[in-house]
């Protein structure tokens, strides 16, 4: 008996091709493991598919005629006309989520670079509360005037990224790292926006999209407890040149490009990410075993570093 809301015609092709079925079953085994640990069930994340693939269907036929519409995103889908038709109806009802900037993502990226609140050695500088630069309040307005420095401060310090010596009114940045301690929702975000991000370049770059992303890797296997802690050591070091060289000069072009709003439409991401795992486990891909020593071929480069943007005034 065929699934209901499948057709009983729908097309097999290339997705029986072997090659792209462990490339989705790759993909997809993260996410599943993702939504165990967080009790989301299969159900809920079957509805969300089904409105991604009706969304992507829509968008990749967009003049189609009204009575051509759900029976051509139907046959894309394999998803009987009449779940289209609910979908379709759903989706012109939603309303786009806005994307809105973080700025205590950009006063901690501003911290970590610019050269004003560094010290010798490069590292963010232990800052007064208050005061001229470098201060922390100084450091808030010239990210933005539309926050009180009070109250970038009480969020850094709630999400771990910073401690407030209250004797001497003095301010430390607790970590290297833009990761918030404790903070589920936040975290959740930061996933979905920067893996969201990775596999939508790798997908334009496969699917032959005119707009080619930067996505490259490399691997090895070999390798040692030891030196995996020296090359973590040197991943950590290599961020942290990569994030003080682009985050300034993004900023530079935010401040230039905001005299010219209408053009200024385009956002970037760019970002840096190992993996480990023991030698024996499935490759991603059911990629053919590597030989024994170090390999090395393609990977990646995307994490969740923001650019900050400064603003004066509202």
């Amino acid at each position: 008996m065929s699934d209901p809301q499948t057709p009983d015609d729908a097309p097999a092709g290339p997705a029986d091709a072997p090659a792209l079925r462990a490339a989705v079953r790759a993909l997809l085994v993260p996410l599943a493991r993702y939504a165990v640990a967080r009790g989301l069930s299969y159900a809920a994340v079957d509805a969300m598919l089904r409105e991604a693939f009706v969304a992507e269907a829509h968008a990749a036929h967009p003049d189609l005629p009204e009575h051509r519409r759900v029976s051509r995103i139907s046959a894309a889908t394999g998803l009987h006309r009449r779940e289209v038709t609910r979908l379709l109806a759903l989706d012109a009802e939603a309303a786009p989520a806005p994307r809105t900037r973080s700025a205590v993502n950009e006063v901690f990226a501003h911290w970590t670079t610019d050269p004003v609140y560094l010290d010798a050695r490069r590292r963010p500088r232990v800052l007064p509360r208050l005061g001229p630069a470098p201060s922390f309040e100084s450091l808030a307005q010239e990210v933005t005037r539309d926050k009180h420095p009070r109250s970038l401060l009480e969020e850094l310090l709630r999400l771990g990224l910073a401690t407030h010596d209250a004797a001497r009114d003095r301010v430390t940045l607790a970590r290297d790292a833009f990761v918030p301690s404790g903070d589920r929702e936040r975290m959740d975000g930061f996933l979905g926006a920067n893996v969201g991000d990775h596999l939508a370049a790798a997908v334009d770059n496969v699917l032959g999209d005119s707009r080619r992303h930067f996505e490259q890797a490399m691997f090895a296997d070999g390798l040692s407890e030891a030196s995996l802690q020296r090359l973590r050591e040197l991943i950590g070091t290599q961020w942290r040149a990569l994030t003080s060289e682009l985050v300034p000069v993004l900023e530079k072009m935010i401040e230039h490009d905001a005299k010219d709003p209408a053009r200024a439409d385009r956002r970037v991401r760019v970002g840096l990410f190992s993996y480990e795992a023991p030698a024996g486990a499935p490759a991603p891909a059911a990629a053919p075993a590597a030989p024994a020593a170090r390999r090395a071929a393609k990977t990646t480069a995307r994490a969740p570093a923001a650019a900050g943007r400064r603003r004066q005034g509202g």
